[in-house]
C-alpha cells in the first residue's frame, strides 16, 4: 500500500475516531415529571372561581332543603351522591330527593358557616363548614314523633364537574355535640 493512501486511512480513521468521542451521549430515557419533552404545560386552574360554584352549591342545597325544592337538590347531587347521614346511617340520592319533596324536614334557617372549599384540579374539589340549623325538626318514619335536629353540624362535601357540570358526589354531615365559638 502506498504510504500516502496509508497515511489518508490513518488520518481517516483518527477522524472518525475524534468526531464519534466527541459527540455527547444520548441521554438515558428517564420517568421525571419534569421532562420538558414529554410533560405538557399544566392547565391554570381559576380556583377562585371553582370555589365560588362549590359554596354557591352548597347554599343551594341548604335551601332545596328547607324549602321543599326537591328540582333544585336534584341538580346540586350526582345521581350516584354517596350521603353519610349525622346518625351514621346511609341514603341515595333518590330517597334524599323523595324525603326534600315530601318535607321531611323542616327548619327556619340552615346558615352555611365558614366554608373552606379545597380545590384538587380543575374537576374535583370538596369543602368543609359547618352548618347551623335553627328550630329544625325531622319526621321520624312510620311514627307520628318528630326529632328535633336544631344545632351544629360539621360536614364535608365532595364536588366533581362532570360534562361542565359541578355537582355534590358525596356528602357526610357529623353533629357537633357541643358546640364551642370558632370552631
Amino acid at each position: 500500500m502506498n504510504k500516502n493512501v496509508l497515511l489518508a486511512v490513518i488520518a481517516l480513521f483518527c477522524l472518525v475516531m475524534v468526531q464519534t468521542g466527541c459527540q455527547n451521549a444520548s441521554a438515558p430515557p428517564t420517568n421525571r415529571a419534569d421532562n420538558a419533552a414529554t410533560t405538557p404545560t399544566p392547565r391554570k386552574i381559576d380556583k377562585a372561581a371553582i370555589e365560588a360554584e362549590v359554596i354557591k352549591l352548597e347554599h343551594e342545597w341548604a335551601d332545596a332543603v328547607k324549602n321543599g325544592d326537591a328540582d333544585a337538590a336534584r341538580r346540586v347531587m350526582a345521581d350516584d351522591i354517596a350521603i353519610v347521614n349525622p346518625d351514621g346511617s346511609t341514603s341515595p340520592k333518590a330517597e334524599e330527593v323523595e324525603a326534600i319533596q315530601a318535607k321531611v324536614v323542616t327548619m327556619d334557617s340552615w346558615e352555611i358557616v365558614e366554608p373552606k372549599v379545597m380545590v384538587l384540579d380543575e374537576n374535583n374539589a370538596f369543602v368543609t363548614g359547618r352548618g347551623v340549623i335553627k328550630n329544625g325538626k325531622a319526621k321520624v318514619p312510620n311514627s307520628s314523633k318528630t326529632l328535633d335536629i336544631s344545632g351544629e353540624y360539621r360536614f364535608l362535601d365532595v364536588y366533581a364537574r362532570r360534562n361542565g357540570k359541578w355537582q355534590a358526589v358525596a356528602s357526610q354531615t357529623t353533629p357537633i355535640a357541643t358546640p364551642a365559638k370558632n370552631q
